[in-house]
């Protein structure tokens, strides 16, 4: 059993961690730091678990915990390590972007490593600090890896993504209020999103000799939670040797699944999974890869991580099923 905390303890992401974690056989839950809500009752905040625990959150961080997941806003992870030390020992899970690019990795004596699982595991299962990928890089990168492995992205790759409105965090703004979002839909930060560089670091260490275009369109849509994304870039592959290539990868890896049916945004929410369609159209491969953003695409990812850190069954905890409605 190990004790863990979580620090920004009133978004999203926290909200997931903590849902999954109470249930978690492995995992008991020493504090939940919030600044904003301390004293009050976590399930006054994620009505979610009313019922399935009684921990408030406190303005105080345990030192000594095994384990400690950064659930802060973008930037916000380094000045938190800069003014709170926990003990050598303490191992740490972000789920920010301040340590994902290669520039980052090193903070004081912390290396971090990018924690994509089905692209390092060994790494992270000897880490002390993960770095947890965005959600979008994550779709990206699990539709890409398989060809960049084979040495086939020689092509520009062009890509269409749309997620929900929980991946803008949960403060509203003017783009993602329901009254706004709802019949609604539009593009932001067209190829210029921050998670271009994580997919570009990731594709280049498998391929050595990548220097495609990626270009990305970010949608913002019409539902709470999901990223839907569509790839497609030029291959010489026949279908049954791209479907015989991703098949290989992902054979041992538990939350990935190859198929060449359509698939549907349902299929995914509220899992861990990441479901990847293939499909052949005259030159070109078509992807279509599906996540949950914030459970493959942050805390979900996040405890998979933990669990291959200190050696359980990586699935441990986060064996969720749709319900297809």
């Amino acid at each position: 059993m190990i004790n863990i905390g979580i620090i920004g303890g009133s978004g999203y992401t926290a909200g997931e961690l903590i849902r999954l974690l109470v249930h978690h056989s492995k995992v008991k839950i020493d504090f939940v730091y919030s600044t904003t809500n301390a004293g009050k009752l976590i399930s006054s905040v994620h009505q979610d678990i009313l019922g399935d625990s009684n921990l408030v959150f406190t303005d105080t961080i345990n030192a000594n915990v095994n384990l400690v997941f950064l659930c802060l806003g973008h930037g916000k992870s380094k000045a938190f390590l800069s003014e709170n030390k926990f003990n050598k020992s303490t191992k740490i899970i972000d789920l920010g972007n301040d340590f994902r690019l290669l520039n980052d990795t090193k903070f004081q004596e912390k290396t971090f490593i990018y924690g994509l699982p089905e692209l390092n595991k060994s790494e992270i299962k000897s880490a002390n600090c993960i770095a947890n990928p965005g959600c979008f890089a994550t779709a990206i990168q699990l539709a890409l890896l398989p060809l960049a492995a084979a040495n086939e992205l020689q092509n520009c790759i062009h890509i269409n993504a749309t997620t929900g409105s929980t991946g803008a965090g949960v403060q509203p703004t003017a783009t993602t209020h329901n009254s706004w979002r709802n019949n609604n839909m539009s593009h932001y930060k067209a190829f210029e999103h921050q998670h271009l560089a994580e997919i570009h670091r990731s594709l280049s260490e498998v391929q050595k000799d990548f220097d495609q275009e990626v270009l990305l369109i970010p949608n913002r849509g019409d539902f709470t939670r999901g990223i839907f994304a569509t790839l497609y870039t030029k291959t010489a592959l026949s279908f049954e040797s791209l479907v015989k290539i991703f098949v290989e990868f992902y054979k041992n890896q538990p939350f990935v699944v190859v198929t060449t049916s359509e698939i549907n945004l349902k299929q995914v929410v509220q899992t861990n999974k990441c479901i990847i369609s293939i499909e052949k159209k005259g030159d070109y491969v078509l992807l279509t890869s599906i996540i949950d953003n914030l459970l493959k695409g942050a805390s979900g990812q996040a405890i998979q991580n933990m669990n291959l850190m200190f050696g359980f069954d990586e699935t441990e905890g986060i064996v969720l099923k749709s319900s297809g409605f």
